[in-house]
């Protein structure tokens, strides 16, 4: 078996010996690797050998901390591109999103490595002597990542995790398990000390409820789904710190003046890019006006185009579903919205039923018109290659039914007239509003997060003021005369 874990400063397996098989969803004849399936006992060693090793790492000095991120971001760049071909292996995405991903990655290194020597105390004022304060590492911070950012995610958790002097607990999905494991040496090999990092492979069903309740684990960061997230909440208990990313149900509007072919391209582009695996995904376009027709025509004429393949095809546009669930998981919702009598302007009515062997989870882009408000389609993440169009016919009915969610993540809107976009920015529920762009794609120099149920709305992901919060405390020290 494949020793995938790394605990107490060794690669290992798990320790009941459980393992599981991952293969490739663009063909499940390429068995990626043999996985151990941990479990509590697992969580239990990791956590103590963290707590015990990280007062070293907090004692670090930032400037070799920073020198060590800096490091692992270069060791990223010369090894991209045996990491890209892991990581479209096991996910399916195409070899170049791979690649961009993976220098992402070392962007995001680099940019909380200099946010590691921006931190910074004050001073107050006081009769009795000097006060002022220091900002101190938590302790072990534990990292939850799911497969469709498998190594982005990461690294701009572990990135802030590590920078501020804290341990890592990290447990990336189980789909794409080499790539949490390259993360890993890629740090270690930069010079993150071996009692400072730990990696967990196996399901959250496992591993999930040990990680969150375990007594060392002072804080955790999680990005995934809500039905998790809010598991993770309950679990928690108080005096624990969250960081919760979960679910979008994300929204582009377009109004009368808006361009059809510049409208229908920045549809196209939400909808399908990374096979609609991304919580900013549009899954809804919303036409204002007399345009649903003309735009449904040209985002169906763009989709047809988009090939669906194996990530290292150089004709494929659109990898396959990442897992045999997620692949369920759209053919049933593909199913209910044609047993709905929905409109399909593009797609296929069903999907074959395909094993983990046999892999080949490729979804086309689908397309269905005139959606009703009514319909599951309006209301559920599916996290695929979907996309419903809705007809409005104003400005306050359209933003009425983006908002008609319980998410609120990210939403667009392409128009022309600076007073509408002016308005959408105050009156949208999203806490990524996007003017002329598509809902997916974020700035990595720029607050990430979302409202309602996307978000528990404690700390922002990625950037910007107050990033490096939520990895560490205030200390307040009274210095007397």
């Amino acid at each position: 078996m494949s020793e995938h874990n790394f605990i107490a400063g060794a690669w290992c397996g798990a320790a009941g010996g459980g393992s599981y098989e991952r293969r490739n969803p663009a063909r499940g004849e390429d068995l990626v690797g043999i996985i151990p399936r941990s479990g509590p006992a697992d969580v239990d060693a990791a956590c103590a050998a963290l707590e015990a090793g990280w007062p070293e790492w907090a004692a670090t000095p930032h400037e070799r901390r920073v020198e060590i991120l800096n490091r692992a971001a270069d060791l990223i760049i010369e090894r991209v591109e045996a990491y890209a071909e892991d990581l479209t292996r096991e996910e399916g995405k195409t070899i170049g999103a791979s690649r961009m991903e993976w220098k992402r990655a070392a962007a995001n290194l680099r940019l909380y490595a200099g946010e590691a020597v921006r931190m910074r105390g004050e001073t107050y004022p006081s009769a009795d002597g000097l006060v002022y304060s220091v900002r101190a590492p938590l302790g072990v911070i534990a990292v939850i990542t799911p497969w469709n950012f498998p190594i982005s995610l990461p690294s701009r958790k572990i990135g802030p995790a590590l920078a501020t002097g804290n341990a890592v607990l990290f447990k990336p999905s189980e789909a794409t398990p080499l790539t949490g494991r390259n993360f890993v040496q890629v740090l270690l090999d930069a010079g993150v000390p071996t009692d400072a990092i730990a990696l967990l492979q196996g399901t959250g069903a496992e591993l999930g409820h040990a990680i969150v309740t375990a007594p060392q684990v002072k804080a955790v960061t999680f990005t995934g789904s809500y039905a998790v997230g809010a598991a993770i909440h309950g679990a928690a208990g108080p005096g624990r710190r969250l960081q919760l990313e979960m679910g979008g149900k994300n929204a582009c509007i377009v109004m009368p003046d808006a361009d059809v072919s510049r409208a229908a391209a920045i549809i196209a582009q939400g909808a399908f890019n990374l096979t609609g695996q991304a919580c900013t995904a549009t899954s809804r376009a919303i036409i204002v006006g007399d345009n649903h027709d003309a735009i449904v025509a040209r985002v169906a004429e763009i989709a047809s185009t988009m090939v669906a393949g194996d990530g290292f095809d150089p004709a494929t546009k659109i990898g396959p579903v990442a897992t045999r669930a997620q692949y369920d998981k759209v053919r049933k919702a593909i199913a209910m919205a044609r047993a709905e009598g929905l409109e399909l302007a593009l797609g296929s009515d069903s999907l074959p039923d395909l094993t983990e062997e046999q892999g080949g989870f490729f979804v086309t882009p689908t397309i269905f018109a005139n959606v009703p408000t009514s319909s599951m389609l309006s209301r559920e993440e599916i996290f695929g290659p979907v996309l419903a169009f809705h007809r409005t016919a104003s400005y306050e009915e359209a933003v009425a039914l983006a908002n008609a969610t319980d998410y609120g993540l990210a939403a667009s809107i392409v128009t022309n007239d600076y007073a509408t976009i002016e308005r959408f920015a105050r009156d949208i529920d999203a806490g990524i509003v996007k003017i002329n762009s598509a809902t997916g794609g974020v700035s990595g120099a720029a607050p990430f997060g979302g409202i309602k149920n996307s978000s528990n709305q404690t700390y922002r992901e990625q950037a910007g003021l107050g990033v490096m919060d939520f990895y560490t405390t205030t200390r307040t020290v009274y210095l007397a005369a």
